[in-house]
């Protein structure tokens, strides 16, 4: 009798992140650096010029990444000029993990801070354009709890762009 293949492959999860990076074998650097990822495998091109598919080890969790492919409509940050998609990281130490990602070449988005849903949160920019959101739980909150809490914490309002004067 065959072997049963199973729908989620083990040692992933239902939702595993795929990033498009200008520059992948740097980018596996970086985050091996910043955020002490490791690496699982990667398969190059068969150029050699490019990285046609890797996936990293972060935590208990798999990201996986690839150089650009525009020609499939495949793309990352920097040729999109931003984001819309954040990635939330939990670790075990924010405010080591945070120093270390801006060592390595990551921009302040937002500092390490004490958040009122429990956790302890920065945001970072990685230099290939990706965004991160790394937390360190530090108070389990329940809902009821968090829905008071959050009232404190509105959103800014969006900012009105300016009417230009008729001429």
């Amino acid at each position: 009798m065959a072997k049963k293949v199973l729908p989620i492959p083990k040692g992933y999860h239902a939702v595993t992140p795929y990033l498009a990076i200008k520059g992948a074998a740097k980018a596996i650097d970086f985050y091996k650096t910043a955020f002490g990822a490791t690496e699982r495998f990667r398969m190059p091109s068969p150029d050699g010029k490019s990285l046609m598919h890797a996936e990293l080890q972060l935590g208990d969790s798999v990201v996986m990444l690839a150089d650009e492919f525009p020609g499939m409509g495949f793309v990352g940050p920097k040729t999109l000029k931003g984001t819309p998609v954040t990635i939330h990281l939990y670790v075990a130490d924010v405010d080591a993990t945070f120093k270390k990602a801006i060592a390595a070449g990551a921009k302040k988005k937002r500092p390490v801070e004490d958040q009122f849903y429990g956790d302890r949160s920065g945001t970072v920019v990685d230099p290939f354009g990706h965004v991160w959101h790394l937390s360190t739980h530090v108070k389990d909150v329940t809902p009821e709890e968090l829905q008071e809490a959050a009232a404190c914490c509105e959103p800014p309002a969006p900012k009105k762009k300016a009417k230009r004067a008729a001429k």
